[in-house]
């Protein structure tokens, strides 16, 4: 069990979700991506008459399988499988964040940010409310979430995936070293 609960090394990962590519095609030319279960649950749960959720959603629940896969994974991981040493967030990463006034940091998350208390400042608004709804619209827009397009999409050598792989780096960039640093200043 000591096995389990100790740090991996991130290539551990890398490894299991490149091999996930080739067996979704094997399987049956399936391919990967999370966002997508948004739409099967709606098409499932609330079938109105709209065009977007008339489809055979019953094909892709397999999907909705994985994506429970990931919860129930997480809540074993978080349960059962814990390393019992506290979480250690790198130093530089402690000190960038003091530098903009980000000082209260629980284990990943920096409660400064991300609570209810913060919710309901401009800055937590922005960060939570605004940013996650241009999350959920650039999803939309793009046709799927950056796992989908990162992982399946440029495995598979589509364009469109590689164009919105670059335009997520992009965007993820500007907003890191132009964006967030006035935001966090407020």
């Amino acid at each position: 069990m000591e096995f389990l609960t100790q740090p991996w090394s991130w290539w551990v990962a890398g490894i299991f979700i490149g091999l996930t590519v080739p067996i979704l095609l094997l399987l049956g030319n399936k391919h990967f991506g999370i966002s997508g279960n948004l739409r099967h649950i709606c098409a499932a749960c609330f079938p109105a008459n709209i065009k977007f959720f008339q489809y055979n959603w019953k094909k892709e629940s397999w999907n909705l399988f994985f994506a429970g896969g990931i919860v129930a994974g997480a809540a074993i991981a978080s349960l059962w499988l814990q390393d019992p040493n506290p979480l250690q967030v790198h130093p530089d990463l402690v000190n960038d964040l003091a530098a903009v006034g980000v000082t209260n940091i629980d284990g990943l998350v920096p409660t400064d940010l991300f609570s209810w208390d913060s919710l309901f400042t401009l800055r937590g608004f922005l960060l939570m409310v605004v940013g996650g709804f241009l999350v959920g619209f650039g999803t939309r827009y793009a046709g799927g979430c950056t796992s989908g397009h990162a992982i399946m999409g440029l495995s598979t050598l589509q364009w469109p995936s590689l164009v919105a792989t670059i335009s997520f780096m992009v965007g993820g960039f500007l907003m890191t070293h132009l964006l967030l640093p006035h935001i966090l200043a407020l």
